[in-house]
């Protein structure tokens, strides 16, 4: 695809649900800090000790009149509960957030950007557990120190990374009209798209220069998938899914910009006739 017109830039400060399409694409999110992944471990880890430390204390209380072997199953139960059941639900079921990404606005993402799995989450945990509690962190924090993504060994593991999502995004100029589908836009049903897959687009077409051949074959083939609910009949077969993404967004342009002239057009014949 080629991008022609100036590269005026728009900035726009999202929440970091505005960032997130359906797939959770975060292309322009920003690998975090060492700094911040350091922060945010270390809220998890006390807010893990506390937790075990209270569950061992009112279970413990209860089964003061069991066996000795009762409790210690109590105790391993509950040590698998904390350190590996909670984490990996509270992960999976918040897309990659922890109570310490949450606070410091950070979510794990998978190595092409998007949203982990329950088996990201449940590898992660697992490696994140030796790391952090058997060896007190240390090969975390070297290895974090030492990759450009700041990736933990369990990082490497389960094909994820983290990321900031509490950013200023630059979004690229809307790109053009590819010719070839100009005639299929004008005649296409497009229904303006969901906020966040709309700027999950802009955020693909904008780097589709930056990216490997694999992530742009499969980014832009999930969003082209998600927006071919919004538009019918879709377009000729073979079309390639960043010309259909870039006809998509600038017919939706073309026409919320054309509605904008009626309203403001209707707004002033009103005013003028008072």
């Amino acid at each position: 695809m080629t991008t022609a017109g100036p590269q005026r830039p728009e900035f726009s400060l999202l929440t970091s649900d505005d960032l997130v399409t359906g797939e959770a694409v975060a292309l322009d999110l920003p690998p975090a800090s060492l700094g911040s992944r350091l922060a945010s471990g270390l809220i998890d880890v006390v807010v893990t000790v506390t937790l075990l430390i209270v569950l061992v204390i009112v279970f413990g209380l209860v089964s003061l009149s069991t066996d000795p072997a009762a409790r210690d199953a109590i105790v391993i139960a509950v040590t698998l509960v904390v350190f590996l059941v909670v984490p990996v639900t509270v992960e999976t079921l918040a897309r990659g957030r922890s109570l310490g990404k949450l606070a410091l606005g950070l979510r794990a993402v998978r190595d092409d950007a998007g949203p982990i799995s329950f088996h990201h989450a449940m590898v992660r945990t697992l490696i994140g557990v030796v790391e952090t509690y058997v060896f007190f962190g240390v090969p975390a924090f070297f290895s974090m120190l030492l990759s450009s993504r700041g990736k933990r060994l369990g990082d490497y593991a389960a094909g994820t990374y983290v990321v900031r999502t509490r950013v200023a995004l630059r979004l690229a100029y809307p790109p053009p009209m590819p010719p070839h589908l100009a005639g299929w836009a004008a005649r296409a049903d497009i229904a303006s798209l969901p906020t966040g897959l709309a700027l999950g687009v802009r955020q693909y077409l904008g780097r589709l220069n930056d990216l490997d051949p694999y992530s742009r074959a499969a980014v832009g083939a999930r969003l082209a998938n998600e927006v071919s609910e919004h538009v019918s009949p879709l377009p000729p077969p073979g079309t390639a899914p960043e010309h259909f993404l870039c006809a998509v967004v600038a017919a939706r342009r073309e026409r919320d910009l054309a509605r904008l002239r009626r309203e403001q057009g209707f707004r002033q014949r009103l005013t003028s006739s008072r």
